[in-house]
């Protein structure tokens, strides 16, 4: 039986994997400010480690950087759909302490957009040899599964959501047991946390988790939390509030709860968006935090700086993101050290 070691995020980290904006996205009409925040974006990443770029012209996306910036960035011209790598990115592991890439299926979060490009792209990655000799690839298509779905201690635990796994035209023939049966086997988990409350209005994932709650170590779980009875979402994540308080630790101990804020109601076309402040990404030495110009941007900072006090917390303006409704951790997907 083969051992299989999924690493948290926290992980040591040797690249982040983003799909460039082009004409031929939703990005067409917000081009230039979408991809501003981009460049911002890959800025703070390339400071610390390699920045793998998923891109339809190469040239232009290097024209955003300067020579010493682009010692780090790894261009690749692949046709793509959309940009939300977090979830047609391949997912790392460690098999028998052998580095591995899991491609999973995308259609589109069950079929509401069109995936067919981006589901190709892992396995594009792969064949043009943009990962090291040693790293492996996994052939899980046959399943659906976004990155921004599940989330890892690094122990042997996943948290997750059941509206979204268990939602229509995603693995529609598959019973909930016979879904965590699958994580376990595939990413060698040994529980899985399920989330059957809290969503957020304009979010086309059917309630990824990493837009609610995320782990921040193998003891912290990070998560939205709403202290305005008018709020339309906040008697869901209240009782959020109330499963994750049932939660214990891979070790038996309760798990520290951090509330971050809930952002303030943002609107595109009449429709709210869902601007989240668990949407964050964790690199080496930092944490990259999504910002919406408001003054829970800094509250939502200092309690990550809690959580993280070892790490510099650096806030990313991600209100073009939110448009298409995403976020900062939706656009990126991490390699841990030896991947890339």
């Amino acid at each position: 039986m083969q051992d299989v070691f999924f690493p948290a995020e926290w992980y040591p980290q040797s690249a982040v994997q983003i799909t460039w904006p082009h004409a031929n996205t939703d990005w067409a009409g917000d081009l230039e400010e979408v991809t501003a925040c981009y460049v911002a974006l890959s800025k703070e990443i390339l400071k610390r480690e390699k920045l793998l770029v998923v891109c339809s012209d190469a040239g232009e996306v290097e024209s955003h950087f300067s020579k010493e910036e682009r010692e780090s960035l790894i261009c690749t011209e692949i046709e793509s759909n959309d940009t939300w790598a977090r979830d047609h990115g391949a997912i790392s592991l460690f098999i028998d302490d052998k580095p591995a890439i899991s491609d999973f299926g995308f259609n589109g979060w069950g079929l509401k957009f069109a995936a067919n490009r981006d589901n190709l792209i892992t396995g594009k990655l792969f064949e043009r040899a943009v990962f090291r000799p040693d790293v492996a690839y996994r052939n899980n298509l046959n399943f659906i599964l976004e990155g921004g779905s599940i989330e890892t201690d690094g122990k042997g635990t996943i948290l997750t959501t059941a509206e979204c796994l268990m939602a229509p035209n995603r693995n529609q023939l598959m019973t909930q047991d016979e879904i965590g049966d699958y994580l376990k086997q595939s990413l060698g988990a040994e529980r899985i946390l399920w989330l059957y409350h809290g969503y957020l209005a304009g979010d086309d994932t059917d309630s990824h988790v990493d837009t609610l709650a995320r782990f921040c170590d193998e003891h912290t779980i990070a998560y939205v939390k709403c202290d305005d009875p008018d709020d339309e979402h906040y008697e869901t994540l209240k009782v959020m509030e109330k499963e994750l308080e049932s939660f214990i630790a891979y070790d038996g101990r309760p798990y520290r709860l951090i509330g971050l804020p809930m952002a303030d109601a943002a609107y595109c076309d009449g429709d709210r968006l869902p601007a989240t402040y668990a949407n964050f990404l964790i690199i080496n030495g930092t944490v990259l935090v999504p910002f919406y110009g408001i003054h829970k941007d800094q509250i939502a900072k200092k309690q990550l700086q809690k959580v993280f006090p070892d790490r510099e917390v650096v806030g990313i303006d991600c209100r073009p993101l939110i448009r298409q409704h995403g976020s900062l951790h939706c656009v990126t997907m991490q390699f841990p050290i030896g991947f890339v």
